[in-house]
């Protein structure tokens, strides 16, 4: 386990405070420049922080897709690889259960840490499986992990989707159940549980969103959103992925064209002439029940009525990850393995490296 501890930076003006003190008395020392906040890691080209959250003490995890994972006491960060137990230093998703210990989910698969040590946790894949044949990932990507209200966790893997009731794991056959829609092993990335207890997913190769009521599988069809025409990736989308229930009981997905609300009875969207960019990767919610929306080209926060955007301060702009903590802060992760804690107003950086020139601007996009 690596730390990077906090320095501490005093700024001494001989000349001022000379002067300062014959003529003006004693001069105040500027406090923004007396310490320094911590560095988190050294940005990485191709890399993301890609998932984060704040554990029950109150310390803020940090998961990179290719730097391992980082824990923040509040002073300093610690950080955690495979020399330290980890299976993988690719890290995708992040959970505190009940119980207080913490699941990672990897591109290998499963990691258990109960506070002193990492332990590789094996899913029993059936071995009946059709093989895998998406050709950007390898070996058993976890996707993301959930705790339902019963206490079962849910993992959504690049090899289908897995329950576990503290004992065993069981596999969730979804293309045999009744209405099923997996009809190959990487069908879905995300999932949610509704206030209600129903288990949202969805992905990027299916139509549409499906919900679990705990017996049937409903297939929800989404209206084609069509990103901006710029992009090189401009087409229609219908996928969904599940992001969050708001306050008010509304459901919000979100896909490579903008966002969708469902209020229980109709979805409606929200594309680049409501204000809201193309490809939104996460949506949250913060305790004064303003949503933000992370996307290719910064943060914006809706308020109900208007989006506001905010980008001033991102090296990359690409946010791939949202987290309000405990206290309010807003923390952002981006590509390019950027963390950044937002003021409301400016991004301040927890990542070391910062561009110097045109060219190695350039080089982080």
């Amino acid at each position: 386990m690596k730390k990077i501890r906090l320095q501490i930076q005093v700024y001494t003006f001989l000349v001022l405070l000379l002067f300062g003190t014959a003529c003006n008395g004693p001069v105040k020392k500027d406090s923004s420049k007396e310490e320094e906040h911590p560095k988190l890691i050294k940005n990485i080209k191709n890399g993301n922080v890609s998932c984060g959250m704040q554990d029950k003490a109150g310390n803020l995890w940090f998961g990179t897709s290719n730097n391992g994972l980082y824990k923040y006491d509040g002073e300093s960060f610690s950080q955690f690889t495979v020399n330290d137990g980890l299976n993988s230093n690719k890290i995708y998703c992040i959970l505190e259960d009940k119980e207080g210990k913490i699941w990672v989910g990897t591109e290998v698969g499963l990691c258990l840490y109960d506070g002193k040590a990492f332990t590789k946790i094996q899913i029993p894949f059936p071995k009946n499986l059709p093989p895998n044949k998406n050709p950007y990932y390898q070996n058993h990507w976890v996707y993301s992990i959930l705790q339902a209200k019963n206490g079962k966790l849910w993992f959504v893997t690049i090899d289908g989707v897995y329950i576990y009731d503290g004992k065993l794991f069981t596999h969730f056959p979804m293309n045999d159940a009744p209405n099923g829609f997996l009809t190959g092993n990487d069908k879905v990335e995300r999932i949610l549980e509704d206030n209600a207890g129903n288990i949202w997913l969805g992905g990027r190769t299916n139509e549409g969103v499906f919900r679990y009521d705990g017996k049937y599988i409903t297939n929800f069809k989404l209206k084609e959103l069509i990103q901006n025409e710029n992009s090189p990736r401009f087409k229609p989308h219908s996928w969904g992925w599940p992001q969050l229930q708001d306050k008010n009981g509304n459901i919000w997905f979100s896909n490579w064209g903008g966002a969708y609300r469902y209020n229980g009875k109709t979805f409606t969207s929200f594309t680049t002439k409501d204000g809201l960019p193309s490809e939104v990767t996460r949506i949250r919610e913060d305790k004064k029940g303003n949503l933000w929306f992370g996307a290719s080209d910064g943060l914006r926060r809706y308020d109900g009525k208007t989006f506001t955007h905010f980008k001033d301060g991102l090296i990359n702009p690409w946010i791939w990850e949202i987290l309000e903590d405990k206290t309010g802060n807003i923390w952002v992760g981006t590509r390019e393995t950027g963390l950044y804690l937002f003021d409301g107003k400016t991004f301040i950086d927890y990542t070391e490296y910062k561009p110097k020139t045109e060219t190695d601007k350039q080089n982080l996009q």
